[in-house]
């Protein structure tokens, strides 16, 4: 199911192929949220222009509407949301943390009061695998226990514990016809508690294995130091993903230290408040300097937004509260992810990936990239 293609000599960067149901995913990949069965702002025509393959489901948002019923009436989420291919679900379990206002975890699952209407409702290992089977993703996460950063260690300690017992019960439950299953990795920041854990899990034969637990809240340094700990301890003939992950310099560094797989909201979410991505840095695209600038947002990209419309244009939209700037935006944010992948798998097929990497680190600033450019000349 997963290819092993080519390693970096250079760092811990893999090449990789994965099957699933519904194709094969090129590793490195970035994987877009979906989390309601759409990429907000965007149809599937724009995603398949964009050049995502792969995108992300959420079950307990899904579950609470349209609810299980519809989906499965349907015939599964491929064909409810009318997507041909992959789809991954996360399981819930990181609503434990996003919605621990509303949240109390049991040894046997979680206590939610519903966002919506307040409603009590459980979710556990065999409810989330459940709804995963109706959903009928071509990759499934277990049901995890994912602490926030600054846990002690006893809480982590016991969080570790909870997730191992839940994969068990995840692992054994019934699947759709070809779902892969991806256990997870969790143990906060303490070496000792990820060492515990990813020993746990990976003695599971799961398809894959994600660490978990980072974007709770910790710096990045922390984030860049545990993902680089943990990843080795992930079969090399196993897809390493690392959840909730994370700016364009994030994965580039991501990959340096062995991960294949990532999805994070941000470059949808920063698009509805803005702020364009680029290969130098990100920028607030509403800023006034760029009332009379008739360049694309960015030179380099081909997306429909660079190709067709200017800055200018943008951000009047933007700034006038027009649906359509944020559509454009979140195009050339999603895009300049896509591009990003493309090249880091080009430059490690090509064995060129540790200049790449030093070059990108040199020319990316996390803001105001473009404002700085203008400035000096």
């Amino acid at each position: 199911m997963f290819k092993l293609l080519k390693s970096d000599t250079h760092s811990r960067a893999r090449l990789g192929a994965l099957m699933t149901a519904h194709g094969m995913v090129e590793t490195p990949v970035f994987m877009p949220v979906g989390t309601r069965a759409t990429v907000k702002t965007l149809d599937n025509a724009d995603l398949q222009n964009i050049g995502v393959r792969t995108i992300l489901g959420n079950t307990y948002h899904l579950n609470l509407r349209p609810g299980m019923d519809v989906v499965r009436a349907a015939g599964g989420l491929h064909s409810f949301m009318s997507w041909d291919g992959p789809i991954l679900t996360d399981s819930g379990g990181f609503q434990i943390f996003s919605l621990s206002k509303i949240a109390k975890i049991r040894e046997d699952g979680v206590e939610f009061k519903s966002h919506i209407d307040g409603k009590k409702l459980f979710l556990g290992p065999e409810e989330s695998m459940e709804i995963q089977r109706h959903l009928a993703s071509d990759i499934a996460m277990v049901f995890d226990d994912c602490p926030p950063y600054g846990a002690s260690k006893k809480d982590v300690s016991s969080a570790i514990d909870r997730t191992h017992r839940w994969a068990v019960k995840c692992f054994n439950q019934t699947r759709a016809d070809g779902q892969l299953v991806f256990g997870i990795i969790q143990g906060g920041c303490y070496e000792d508690l990820r060492e515990q854990s990813a020993a746990e899990i990976t003695g599971i034969e799961f398809d894959g294995y994600a660490i978990g637990g980072l974007s709770v809240g910790e710096p990045e340094p922390e984030m860049l130091r545990i993902a680089e700990y943990t990843a080795p301890m992930i079969p090399a003939n196993k897809p390493r993903y690392a959840m909730g992950l994370g700016t364009p310099a994030q994965l580039v560094e991501l990959v340096a230290r062995g991960v294949d797989m990532f999805d994070c909201v941000l470059p949808t979410r920063v698009a509805r408040n803005g702020t364009a991505y680029t290969f130098t840095g990100a920028f607030s695209l509403k800023s006034s300097q760029f009332k009379n600038d008739f360049q694309p947002i960015d030179e380099q990209c081909d997306c429909f937004a660079c190709v067709q419309h200017s800055r200018s244009y943008i951000r009047h939209l933007l700034n006038v509260d027009e649906i359509l700037g944020l559509r454009l935006l979140t195009i050339h944010n999603l895009r300049t992810y896509m591009r990003l992948m493309q090249d880091i798998r080009e430059h490690i097929a090509n064995g060129t990936f540790d200049g790449f990497r030093e070059e990108f680190k040199t020319n990316y600033r996390p803001t105001n990239r473009v404002a700085e450019q203008r400035k000096t000349g």
